[in-house]
């Protein structure tokens, strides 16, 4: 067998639909666009939210509660993820090589869900009560970080004439 002799198998590929092409195609005349309206039009364009009109459904639904900007979000880990690493400090870069968080740009909270055998430094911005006492328990220490600030975006520089 060689590459000149393969073809797709029977069904696999369709011919296009040849529309506005006369009567006998079964798409000739409107070319399956139906009859009048905005829709039948050459450049159609009709947002997929718009209903013709009538109220739009995200202006009829009454709208509750809001969205606090300010609200921090935390990375998760658990003590159970530690006790993988042969590191003896933990700390968000060593999280971050690990794959156990995703940004060292956010804060990372240690959970106390599973068990620590061994003593370790671990260095992240906020611990739970359960895990403080477990890696006290083992002999380790914990050090609470400044939660990191948000890089501000640069200026734009406009040009001067």
């Amino acid at each position: 067998m060689k590459l000149h002799n393969l073809s797709s198998p029977r069904g696999a590929r369709r011919k296009r639909k040849r529309k506005a092409r006369g009567p006998g195609s079964g798409n000739g005349l409107t070319a399956g666009r139906g009859q009048n309206g905005q829709k039948s039009r050459a450049g159609k364009k009709v947002n997929a939210y718009f209903e013709g009109g009538q109220m739009p459904i995200q202006r009829r639904i009454p709208k509750r509660g809001f969205t606090n900007i300010f609200k921090r979000t935390y990375q998760v880990i658990n003590i159970s993820q530690l006790a993988n690493l042969s590191e003896g400090e933990i700390t968000p870069e060593v999280l971050k090589e690990h794959r156990l968080i995703r940004s060292i740009l956010k804060p990372v909270k240690l959970l106390g869900n599973g068990e620590l055998k061994r003593s370790l430094i671990v260095k992240v911005q906020a611990v739970s009560e359960s895990a403080k006492s477990k890696i006290e328990a083992a002999g380790g220490t914990i050090e609470i970080l400044p939660i990191p600030k948000k890089p501000k975006k640069p200026k734009k520089i406009e040009d001067e004439k």
